[in-house]
């Protein structure tokens, strides 16, 4: 059995910032039974926990992920973690330097470029989607912020592309879809809620919000990301390649678990990712996730009003909540962190930041459809912005495992029709596919 490789770091910046630890009497009510050493609203943060960020990667490497790999980034200072292999026939060491598919996460991309087009006066965020797309949807009461916040009601037409993981994703491998056949696709069933009623996830929302950006843009998606966020941010390993199949440059290769237990890994680097398009088909590295999503609430890539409209929240299950194309997740410590989760076929990633985006969390696994690895990454966050866990009373410390373990929604990045299957650790990695 080949072992491991594991790589732990960290580099600090030209000007040194020391991670902060709260002393017990900046907090009030610090130092009491059960309280929390966090001010979440006054910005302070606890020191990061950079060793149980470790072992959570170590941990999802041990379920099943051939690697793992998360960079934090804190107020100047830079720590990186890294374990196992980016590519299972080579043995090559998983690097935070690769790049990878970052899923849903894209959402927040094309989320950015309505937003501002909204600033430009070119779209009103309540206005229904009709007026810019006439005839496209079967109801004139959806609006671009139902779009956008997943309340439009409009199936995701993923449940039946992938109700089998590995045949259906054969199937679209090296297809390339137009916007309006995903968009009909969902049409050719009943919607799930009525125009602005519960929260429930779908792709093709954010597919009718690649539209909308073309369509009043004049430019495809591709430009938009590049002219408004990677250009101006200077993200140099961040592409949206659609519909070419190679990720380009250095990477790590992304695998697929078969829905069978047991059976060989599915190496699913390649695609178009056309089923996703604007809802899931950027790619990335953790550097540039975390430069954008410091950026994005730090206030750099919208107004504030605008970035208040991205932060309206609606409830999105037990610990969390969505904005318009951005999700909150509420941490056992009481800190909320903002950002996304994506999962595409042999990527798992995980993208957050704090409230004011000054620390910020970008981590990926390289398998998919693997639900216990897909749950333990959310461990990356507790460690990364509660830090090391305080002493509690019996209570508190019940009332947060139960925070802490609590299942990600299946329904967080995937349609919620989909079963994702609890995870087939591989014996050794040294096998072939």
């Amino acid at each position: 059995m080949v072992s491991a490789t594991v790589v732990r770091g960290t580099a600090m910046a030209a000007v040194l910032v020391s991670l902060l630890t709260v002393p017990a009497h900046a907090v009030p009510g610090a130092g009491k039974p059960g309280a929390t050493t966090v001010d979440a609203e006054a910005g302070v943060l606890p020191a990061p926990d950079i060793t149980g960020v470790w072992n959570v990667l170590r941990g999802a490497r041990r379920q099943g992920a051939p690697g793992a790999i998360a960079r934090l980034d804190d107020r100047g200072a830079v720590h990186w973690a890294a374990v196992g292999v980016a590519d299972r026939k080579s043995r090559r060491a998983i690097s935070n330097a690769d790049r990878f598919r970052i899923g849903s996460v894209t959402k927040i991309f094309s989320a950015v470029v309505l937003l501002q087009l909204a600033h430009e006066k070119k779209l009103k965020l309540d206005a229904p989607v009709n007026r810019y797309l006439p005839g496209l949807l079967p109801d004139d009461r959806i609006t671009v912020r139902h779009v956008l916040s997943h309340r439009s009601g409009l199936h995701d037409y993923t449940n039946e592309m992938f109700a089998r993981t590995v045949p259906g994703f054969e199937a679209v491998r090296s297809k390339v879809f137009t916007y309006r056949q995903l968009v009909n696709r969902s049409l050719s069933k009943p919607r799930t809620t009525r125009p602005g009623g519960a929260y429930s996830y779908s792709n093709t929302n954010f597919v009718v919000a690649g539209m909308l950006i073309e369509k009043l843009t004049g430019h495809s998606v591709r430009t938009e990301y590049q002219n408004r966020i990677i250009k101006p941010l200077e993200l140099g390993d961040t592409f949206y390649v659609h519909p070419v199949k190679k990720i380009p440059g250095r990477h790590a290769r992304g695998y697929l678990t078969p829905d069978t237990a047991g059976a060989a890994l599915v190496d699913a680097t390649e695609q178009t990712v056309s089923w996703a398009r604007s809802a899931g088909a950027v790619i990335s590295t953790t550097r540039d996730l975390n430069t954008f999503l410091s950026a994005l609430l730090g206030g750099r890539l919208t107004s504030k009003a605008q970035l208040a409209q991205m932060q309206r929240w609606v409830p999105a299950g037990s610990t969390q909540a969505y904005g318009l194309g951005l999700r909150r997740r509420d941490l056992s410590c009481g800190i909320s962190v903002y950002g996304h989760t994506g999962a595409v076929q042999g990527y798992y990633t995980y993208a957050f930041a704090s409230k004011d985006g000054k620390r910020s969390l970008a981590a990926l696994a390289n398998t998919s459809n693997n639900g216990t690895v897909l749950n333990s990454m959310l461990g990356t966050l507790e460690s990364a912005f509660c830090g090391k866990p305080v002493k509690q009373t019996k209570r508190t410390k019940r009332t947060q495992q139960r925070r802490a373990s609590a299942p990600v929604e299946r329904h967080e990045d995937i349609a919620p029709g989909l079963r994702v299957p609890l995870g087939h650790p591989i014996a050794s990695d040294a096998d072939s596919n």
